[in-house]
């Protein structure tokens, strides 16, 4: 009696999860499930990323799995509530742990493994620090997550068909990381940019920030009719929603190297840097400060360049 118990509450509460798992088909075939704008926490589990589903005639592309097995583990049952077809893909367009730890959920699945070129080594270098804080972190509750490494790698362009759709992948030189893939639909024009679009969530710099400025010069020239960003509201207007991560990205790129200029030090630049920026984006106690370090590092010297 006692096991039939614990069993009923397991199928309750796997069903309770994947109710409340609020999904959005941006466009045909299209599903995103848009994470929440907070830190990463043992209430949110880490489902603070968006991510979601492409369904094919033949197969479904999750891009992304969210922060812990239990987010990943909420999407797949949304696939199998949305299609019979099997998952053939997972692609992970960068290497943050709100993006990949719900990977392990789809193991049983066995789908190809898919990311930049540079993704395995990001992996390889971060994945223990990464699970060591998804535990203290999110505690218990994320035992499961993983790190599974790409078996299909893109070093430029790759096209994947799932019947009757096929998605073009690109990889992108150094950008918000050194491992950024975005995905474009060519059925519904739908551009999965990931964490190379912010809206609301601060940008959270932890490649170039040249490098971000330069590769968001490039997107207005992309013609989509749908926009996923990593973090905030999916399907924002294009090419209009560029405009305000890149004046972000501006602000700290001229303040920082004014504050080199003038030689100040690193923490003389934390704490002045940006705050103008204060009240145009969510988060920006939790990252900004850390824009400020990371853009220092990378602008001190590179008039030696």
């Amino acid at each position: 009696m006692r096991i039939l118990l614990c069993l009923f509450l397991a199928f309750a509460t796997g069903r309770a999860l994947a109710s409340g798992f609020a999904l959005n088909e941006t466009a045909p075939g299209i599903y995103v499930h848009r994470g929440v704008q907070e830190d990463s926490s043992p209430q949110n589990l880490g489902d603070i990323a968006n991510i979601g589903f492409i369904i094919g005639d033949k197969c479904v592309a999750v891009i992304d799995t969210g922060g812990s097995i239990v987010i990943g583990r909420q999407l797949r049952q949304a696939v199998v509530n949305a299609t019979r077809l099997p998952i053939c893909y997972v692609i992970n367009t960068h290497v943050h742990p709100d993006h990949i730890f719900g990977n392990a959920a789809f193991k049983d699945d066995h789908p190809v493994f898919v990311g930049h070129d540079k993704l395995p080594a990001a992996m390889a270098a971060r994945g223990g620090n990464y699970l060591n804080a998804l535990k203290r972190d999110l505690g218990a509750a994320t035992q499961g997550s993983e790190i599974i490494i790409p078996t299909l790698t893109v070093k430029d362009v790759l096209e994947l068909d799932l019947g009757g759709r096929r998605l073009t992948l690109k990889a992108w030189r150094t950008a918000h990381t050194d491992n950024d893939l975005t995905v474009f639909d060519e059925k519904t024009q739908t551009l999965w940019l990931s964490d190379l679009l912010f809206t609301q969530h601060i940008p959270v710099v932890d490649g170039s920030l040249k490098g971000w400025l330069s590769v968001l010069k490039e997107f207005p020239g992309i013609k989509a009719h749908h926009i996923i960003p990593g973090h905030g509201q999916p399907d924002p207007p294009w090419p209009h929603a560029l405009q305000a991560e890149s004046d972000y990205l501006n602000v700290l790129l001229s303040e920082v190297r004014e504050a080199i200029k003038h030689r100040q030090t690193l923490q003389q630049a934390v704490d002045t840097v940006g705050l103008s920026q204060r009240n145009r984006w969510l988060l920006f106690d939790s990252f900004h400060r850390r824009n400020v370090t990371a853009a220092y590092a990378e602008l001190e010297w590179e008039d030696n360049d």
